[in-house]
């Protein structure tokens, strides 16, 4: 095959949601094709009919779509080469590297056993067929339709590539027994289907998790016995818990569809996931897109397992979601909002600006989107409810009431309603007063959101707006004097 353009592939199988690792392997991929210009390709590995569904198959690709990675070709779905798999099988039985063999599970289980249980453990494929059954008694047996496999015929000597991540690796033949490629119900198995499959769309380089270095052998047997090189291979190391146990579903989510749930944004899971067993070679450790794929090589991916760290993926989503634009951020806000009850849509597109500088006030304390939704109320909601907490630690001063009433009038007669503007008037009148600015503060923040804690204050005022603020400064003051702030 012509090494002149990269061309890649993820192959996923649609028994199951996109999962963590399944989704760094796709990017991977996609990274390489896009930073050397080449082919990234998505495969559907279905040929297990049984396990695989449609549903698996549109939640793989609605998670990819959600990260980004979009492909080139395909979605190519795997059954659809039932045909070419199996004159491929064909081919090798012609060739003479591929037997049929018509020894029963049972037989082969019966001889395995007579072994003893020492040497039972060790058993490989006797290869009675080949030595019992000749190629033309073979072909007379299956053409009378008798119940048969084909197996691969596992040369003598050692198998060794050159791998991208760990270097020289090699197999000795005689550790491999002569594996099974055809069932006896005519479908093809994995390894030869997708080294099949994998010639038909001309791939070059197989970027995959470390758990397929086993398969690996056999699939280069399998490329040579077809009279072609194999691609590069790059196995990946596998992805730990923080227990340094396989991730699996005790440690948390792993379905990628689960932290769009959370709130997690695409740019920040995918930024994660890079990190996840590659090195940019530096201490940095927020990218966008563009760079990560100006950067990305398979030098930089690392030998040793990477740990899964929740922490981390939230600290990276809350620094994409500081980063990003309140346009960008709004349909993704929106959308929790409405569904909370806190706005209709209808009203914030009325009131576009002033939610946009909601967005932009809140954002760089958030993580998640749900982060942003929850500070949002104050600014959405008519009325406020006040926090009692807060009330009890803010409120409890009886010069309370009187103090924002005189805050009230202040910020009044205040002609440009900015944060400089809005300062200035507390702290002259904190100094009027004689106390310190934070005596003001304070109770201010609790007024106009209900809370003890909220952005810069200031901020807060001037996305509020005259009218609102001031409203809220006079509705605190009649709660305070009537007794009813809780």
């Amino acid at each position: 095959m012509s090494m002149s353009t990269v061309r890649v592939r993820f192959a996923p199988s649609p028994t199951g949601y996109l999962h963590v690792g399944g989704a760094r392997t796709a990017l991977f991929n996609w990274l390489f094709a896009r930073h050397n210009g080449g082919v990234f390709l998505l495969r559907i590995e279905d040929t297990d009919r049984q396990r695989s569904s449609a549903e698996m198959t549109d939640a793989i690709l609605d998670g990819m779509l959600w990260l980004g990675l979009d492909w080139d070709e395909g979605p190519f779905h795997q059954a659809d080469g039932f045909e070419r798999h199996r004159a491929d099988v064909y081919r090798l039985l012609e060739s003479g590297h591929a037997y049929r063999c018509f020894c029963a599970p049972a037989d082969v289980e019966a001889r395995r056993a007579a072994l003893g249980p020492t040497a039972a453990d060790a058993y490989r494929y006797d290869r009675f067929c080949d030595r019992e059954v000749s190629a033309a008694e073979g072909e007379r047996r299956a053409a009378a339709g008798e119940p048969h496999t084909v197996r691969f015929r596992v040369p003598p000597g050692t198998t060794a590539w050159d791998d991208a991540v760990h270097g020289r690796l090699s197999f000795d033949n005689g550790t491999i027994e002569d594996f099974i490629i055809l069932r006896s119900d005519g479908t093809p198995i994995y390894n030869l289907a997708v080294v099949s499959d994998d010639l038909a769309h001309r791939i070059t380089h197989v970027i995959r998790g470390d758990d397929h270095i086993s398969n690996t052998p056999k699939q280069i047997l399998l490329y040579r016995a077809l009279g072609h090189e194999p691609p590069v291979f790059a196995h990946v190391p596998m992805i730990l818990g923080p227990d340094g146990k396989r991730l699996s579903k005790r440690h948390g989510a792993t379905a990628i569809g689960e932290y769009r749930e959370q709130g997690i944004l695409p740019t920040a899971m995918v930024n994660f996931l890079a990190l996840l067993g590659w090195s940019p070679g530096g201490d940095e450790e927020i990218f966008d897109i563009a760079e990560l794929i100006r950067r990305f090589s398979l030098e930089g991916i690392n030998l040793k397992s990477a740990v899964f760290d929740t922490q981390k993926l939230e600290w990276l989503s809350g620094q994409h979601i500081s980063r990003a634009s309140a346009e960008s951020l709004e349909p993704l806000v929106t959308e929790r909002i409405v569904a909370a009850g806190l706005a209709t849509r209808e009203a914030l597109v009325a009131d576009r600006d002033r939610y946009l500088a909601v967005i932009d006030l809140l954002k760089v304390r958030a993580r998640t989107i749900p982060d942003i939704v929850a500070q949002a109320r104050p600014y959405l909601v008519q009325e406020l409810e006040y926090d009692p907490a807060a009330v009890q630690k803010h409120w409890k001063d009886g010069d309370t009431a009187q103090r924002l009433a005189w805050l009230r009038d202040h910020f009044a007669s205040v002609e440009s309603w900015d944060a400089e503007s809005l300062e200035g008037a507390l702290r002259a009148l904190a100094d009027e007063i004689g106390i310190g600015a934070g005596k003001l503060i304070h109770p201010l923040r609790v007024a106009l959101t209900g809370t003890a804690v909220s952005p810069g204050i200031f901020d807060v005022l001037v996305v509020l707006g005259r009218e609102l603020s001031l409203a809220r400064i006079e509705a605190a003051v009649d709660a305070l004097e009537a007794g009813t702030s809780g």
